[in-house]
């Protein structure tokens, strides 16, 4: 668990029991699959925000409960599918859903994942704003991963398209998380906006950052092969700036665009990435979304939950894993 979650640490180990609860089914495989889900661990990110951001208003975990378990199952619904058209064999260092059971059974489970959230959710009728949110955030991350799709192996992509890809596939539902825990508490618009705008800043950062740690981090760490984005053909941040500033841009855009890397040219790219500005580059640009994020926590009643907020956007630009 993360060391600033344990203001929230009994809170979400009830998130925890709740969600291994709510998969939970009589079909032997379902559960088996789901529990498999759950058992990789993550950093729950999503709904400890739902926790957080509920601390400003009211709080109370039975109101906010179903939220933060809908939350995450969104969220581990749009990664099982992504594990399918990446064709990725590990996440969080263990074989993922398509590698233990397969393409057709990993679609099931992210569908059934996302449909349980749908069912938990319907317990929030009185409160119009959270099914607008999410169902706009969901149809958004859907664009999103098309977007990154149809432009796989595109080495025209500039900065504007790959902040528009991050913003829908990763941000937005970062930023419901941190926005509607306070909603789900009955709070005014002057307390969730600014904490949707929180959610937003570390949401970005947090995907550049992950963009990043796919360049330089470790498979031990990372908890997946490194240089999986350049294999898949997705355009990160790193990429587009050596492109651009690059002495070797030529070369680059040759191997960024090639279908079928060796694995000495996916080494390759990477060294041409690491032998100019394009890491610190792509540090400053999170580094300015966190900025951003921590801006909106002046906005906010001054309680000890702002400052672990503003501890969490530290953690996002600086996490290693």
């Amino acid at each position: 668990m993360l060391e600033f979650f344990r203001d929230i640490k009994q809170d979400l180990q009830v998130v925890e029991r709740e969600l291994n609860s709510v998969v939970r089914t009589q079909n032997t495989l379902l559960t088996e699959t789901s529990t498999h889900l759950l058992n990789a661990g993550g950093k729950r990110l999503r709904p400890a925000l739902i926790l957080f951001s509920a601390k400003f208003y009211n709080y109370d975990l039975e109101k906010v409960l179903p939220l933060a378990v809908a939350m995450e199952l969104i969220h581990m619904s749009s990664l099982v599918h992504d594990d399918v058209v990446d064709a990725a064999m590990t996440r969080r260092g263990i074989p993922t859903v398509k590698a233990k059971w397969g393409n057709s059974i990993s679609i099931h489970i992210g569908s059934y994942f996302f449909a349980k959230s749908l069912n938990l959710l319907a317990r929030y009728e009185e409160i119009p704003l959270i099914s607008k949110v999410l169902s706009d955030t969901s149809v958004k991350m859907c664009e999103g991963e098309i977007h990154q799709i149809s432009a796989s192996f595109n080495v025209q992509q500039n900065l504007r398209d790959y902040l528009y890809r991050i913003n829908r596939k990763t941000a937005l539902l970062i930023a419901a998380s941190a926005q509607l825990g306070a909603v789900a508490c009955g709070a005014p618009r002057s307390i969730h906006l600014p904490l949707r705008r929180y959610g937003h800043g570390i949401g970005m950062a947090f995907q550049i950052t992950d963009d990043i740690l796919d360049m330089v981090s470790e498979q031990s760490q990372l908890g997946k092969p490194v240089g999986g984005d350049l294999r898949q053909g997705v355009i990160t941040l790193p990429v587009i700036r050596a492109l651009a500033c690059s002495e070797q841009r030529e070369r680059l855009k040759i191997l960024v665009h090639k279908v079928d890397k060796s694995e000495d040219e996916v080494q390759e790219c990477i060294r041409i990435i690491k032998d100019c500005d394009a890491i610190d580059y792509s540090f400053e640009i999170a580094l300015k979304y966190i900025k951003k994020a921590k801006e909106q926590l002046k906005h906010l009643p001054d309680i000890p939950t702002r400052l672990t907020l503003n501890l969490a956007a530290d953690f996002v630009g600086v996490r290693k894993f």
